[in-house]
Order: C-alpha cells, then sequence, then structure tokens
C-alpha cells in the first residue's frame, strides 16, 4: 500500500494519492489533473475513486475532469447534492480500494456534506485520516463558509464539536492525520506548518481538542476572531459543485500569444484587466501602463481572488518568458477562467516596439528613514489590522490591502504616499492598483516592515500577536 501527500504550497493544499494492487484512490485533486494521470499509467495502475471531502471554497478540484478522463467514480459524503455524476456516501460505508478499505466518517460543522475518509490498511488495522477541512495541524476548519440563513455559524461550530468529539476523538492516537490545508489557508485561523500529524500529537497540541473543552467553549473560541472569508469562496464551491469547464479549454484560451500590437489592441476593445505577474521591483521599473502587479512567487492565487471582484473578469497576461501556462493554470485553480492572452515576448517585446511604459518609485528602507526623519510624510501600511497593531511605524496610517477597493477615497492626491507591507509583495501590488487609479505620488518601500526594522525610524513598541483580540 502506498500513502503520498501531494502538497501545493500557494494553496497550502494537500491532494492525495493511495494505491494497493494496482487500484487507486485520489482525494482532493487540484485542478489540473494530468499529474495523477501520468503517475498512474508510470506505475500501471488505474484511478478507481475520487473521493472529495466537501465543496471546497478556496480552489476548484479537479474530480469532474480527473473522471471524465479516467472513468473513476467520484465520492461525496452525506448531504452533497452536485449537478454531475457521482456517488453520494451513507455514513459509514466502505470502498475497496486493492487490499485496503477506505470509510467514509460523516463529519459535518465546517460544511455539511463535510466527510473525512478514514483509511484501513491492508491488514485492517486503522492507519490513517484524511480530514480535509475537518480537522488541521493546530485548528479545525472554520464554521462561517457555509452559513445560510437557516443555519448560522454557531449551530454549524456546535455540529464541528460534535463531529470531532464522536468520530476522529475516539481513534486511536497513532492514527496518522492527512489535512486538507496548512499554515498560509483561509480555511482556519492557526494551523501548524507542518503537513502531517497524528490523532494523538492533536490531542496534546490543538486547542479545539481540549479533553475537558466543553461545547459552548469550542464555539466561542473557533468562532472568534475571524477574518470575513474571501469574495472568491463561494463561486469556488459553486464551480465544485455544478461542474465547470475543462482545464485544457481554459488553456487553450489563455495562451493565445499576441503581439504588443495585437496585446493593446485587446486590451482597448475588451474589459480585459492587464495583470503582471513579474517580480515586484522588476514591474517598478518598467510596466504597462494601467496595468496591476501580483507576483507568481507570492500568495498569487489568494491575492487574485481577493482583488479581482468578478470570477469570470477577463484578463491579459504579461509574464516572465515560459512561465505563461503556469500563470493560467493558478488562475484556474482559484476559478479565474477567462485568461484570454498573454503578451508575447513580455514586457521586452512592448518595449522593442517603442510603447510607452510606467514606472513606480521604490525606496530602500534607508533612504525611507532620510526622508521620514527630515519630512515626517505621509506612511501608508497595508499589512493586515493584527500585523499593524503588533507592531508600526509611529503615524503611519494603516489601509490593508485586502480592502484596497473599499478604501480608495482614503488615500490622497495631495502629497506623496510611502507604502509598506511585510516584505514589499503586498506593497508593490497596492502601489501599482494605486498607480491604475491615477494616484501618481506614490513610493513603494523596499523590503517592507522588515526593511523598516533594521532602521531607526520611531515604531511602537511591540505587542506579540497571540495576545491581541
Amino acid at each position: 500500500m502506498k500513502v503520498e501527500q501531494i502538497y501545493t504550497g500557494c494553496l497550502a493544499q494537500g491532494a492525495y494519492y493511495i494505491e494497493s494492487e494496482g487500484e487507486v484512490a485520489i482525494i482532493d485533486p487540484l485542478r489540473e489533473v494530468q499529474q495523477y494521470i501520468d503517475k498512474v499509467e508510470k506505475e500501471d495502475a488505474k484511478i478507481k475513486y475520487i473521493f472529495e471531502t466537501h465543496f471546497h471554497a478556496d480552489f476548484v478540484s479537479g474530480h469532474v475532469d480527473l473522471a471524465k478522463a479516467t472513468g473513476a467514480t467520484i465520492v461525496y459524503g452525506p448531504n452533497a447534492v452536485t449537478k454531475f455524476d457521482t456517488h453520494v456516501a451513507k455514513d459509514g460505508e466502505e470502498f475497496t480500494i486493492g487490499k485496503a478499505r477506505i470509510k467514509v466518517l460523516h463529519t459535518p460543522g465546517h460544511t455539511l456534506e463535510s466527510t473525512t475518509y478514514l483509511l484501513l490498511d491492508e491488514q485492517g488495522k486503522e492507519s490513517a485520516i484524511f480530514s480535509g477541512d475537518t480537522l488541521f495541524l493546530g485548528d479545525v476548519g472554520r464554521p462561517d463558509l457555509a452559513v445560510k440563513s437557516d443555519l448560522t455559524q454557531a449551530e454549524l461550530a456546535a455540529m464541528l464539536y460534535d463531529s470531532l468529539r464522536n468520530k476522529i476523538m475516539t481513534l486511536p492516537d497513532d492514527v496518522i492525520v492527512y489535512p486538507g490545508h496548512g499554515a498560509g489557508s483561509a480555511c482556519g485561523k492557526n494551523m501548524r506548518k507542518e503537513t502531517v500529524g497524528s490523532i494523538g500529537e492533536e490531542k496534546e497540541t490543538n486547542y479545539a481538542l481540549r479533553e475537558d473543552m466543553g461545547k459552548e467553549e469550542f464555539i466561542k473560541e473557533v468562532t472568534e476572531g475571524l477574518a470575513p472569508p474571501p469574495s472568491y469562496f463561494p463561486k469556488n464551491a459553486l464551480m465544485n459543485k455544478e461542474g465547470y469547464e475543462s482545464i485544457n479549454e481554459v488553456l487553450d484560451r489563455g495562451l493565445q500569444a499576441l503581439s504588443p500590437g495585437g496585446f493593446e489592441a485587446a486590451a482597448n476593445e475588451t474589459t480585459a484587466l492587464m495583470l503582471d505577474t513579474r517580480d515586484p521591483e522588476t514591474f517598478a521599473k518598467a510596466f504597462i501602463p494601467n496595468s496591476i502587479n501580483i507576483g507568481i512567487d507570492g500568495n498569487f492565487a489568494p491575492w487574485v481572488g481577493a482583488l479581482i471582484p468578478d470570477i469570470k473578469q477577463p484578463i491579459l497576461l504579461i509574464t516572465e518568458n515560459g512561465r505563461e501556462e503556469e500563470t493560467v493554470t493558478r488562475l484556474a485553480r482559484v476559478g479565474y477562467d477567462h485568461a484570454i492572452g498573454y503578451l508575447k515576448g513580455g514586457i521586452e517585446a512592448w518595449k522593442n516596439d517603442g510603447r510607452t511604459v510606467d514606472s513606480i518609485e521604490s525606496i530602500s528602507p534607508k533612504k525611507f528613514e532620510e526622508i521620514y526623519k527630515s519630512k515626517n510624510p505621509l506612511v501608508i501600511d497595508v499589512r493586515k489590522p493584527s500585523e499593524f497593531e503588533a507592531e508600526h511605524v509611529k503615524d503611519a496610517k494603516n489601509l490593508p490591502l485586502d480592502f484596497i477597493n473599499d478604501n480608495m477615497q482614503s488615500f490622497t492626491q495631495d502629497e506623496p504616499q510611502y507604502i509598506h507591507c511585510a516584505g514589499g509583495y503586498r506593497s508593490m501590488i497596492a502601489s501599482s492598483i494605486l498607480k491604475a487609479r491615477g494616484f501618481e505620488n506614490v513610493i513603494n518601500v523596499q523590503e517592507g516592515f522588515k526593511g523598516i526594522s533594521e532602521t531607526d525610524v520611531p515604531k511602537t513598541e511591540y505587542v506579540c500577536p497571540s495576545t491581541l483580540k
């Protein structure tokens, strides 16, 4: 028997490959499914089942495409209703993979259909759970994403409490925990960086599994301090529930190479957003006017989801050469399927064609220190409120990047604005958005608060974030 975790860092997401005697189960596959098909062909095996732990909100699963390509059966837990063929399992139902078995443990709470899959190894021993968003390492799934008019987050949290106490905590301590997500995911608030644990470890360290914790205390702690979910979450959940366009069609559309003239014509004739995915500092030096920077080498997909409200928004891409397919794929992972082409040859081709470029002034922390001491400038900190409250530049204003589109009136045209975040990634996104909206006095501070911390710029006293409410 083989169990393999296929972890995707940019989504902090774990998919799983389970094989016994040439039969394979895939749990929570990513949108691009060729990797699983290649793997079973290489190992002369066959995908028999595709198990979905729930209707994911933070990414589009590859279950529909993978089932079409392999003939495998899609399995959901109780309460799931889909617009494509699926097997809705009963609580306790078992599925055979070679000599191993997978048992359905219905664990509602994160969502109503949330299900944990228990692996019984080839000797019949309870070996591992694939817990989806029911149990993470250090946390549990947030219960506010499936709220409906007839169901509150407190009621869902109460269900989650019962699921954990009755279905998960009763398992042996040596059962391995394979969660759906790790640190960095917006599906929980306190996940550890590790991606594999055990029931025993979670009982000892996970705040939500404290033995003496009552239901009311659990509801209070699990629902406290939750940030608003990204706006694309319900749209991704709907795609996972109703189906979607094939990833191959999405790639065909997005990978149309456009000359500078064709790119400009497409931009003028459509409502496409020009998305530049290069490194922030490279972007700052020269970019197509009115384009937005969200660097591919960062939390790309979550920031696309947070800042581009319409999931069907046409998008024109400016990327590093050779990273076009990766960019279209990573957009599709979160449901942004309408990339309509990319600039062939990138920004160099644009400049070589004699076309206009724009730039953003980006200064070192040392230069910022000099300006701060001589001019007392307007400083905008685009980190999250919790980061700002922990420590910030004295007199800085906190306007989190997450809500920049709602806070545009809080920025000014009257004086230079020095924008920083934690390390320089988010501040360049913010600076590019402001530039595209006509704010000319925008100066980015390189290295963000990390760089500023090493200067003598006055800062507030540090407060440990874990003590903040």
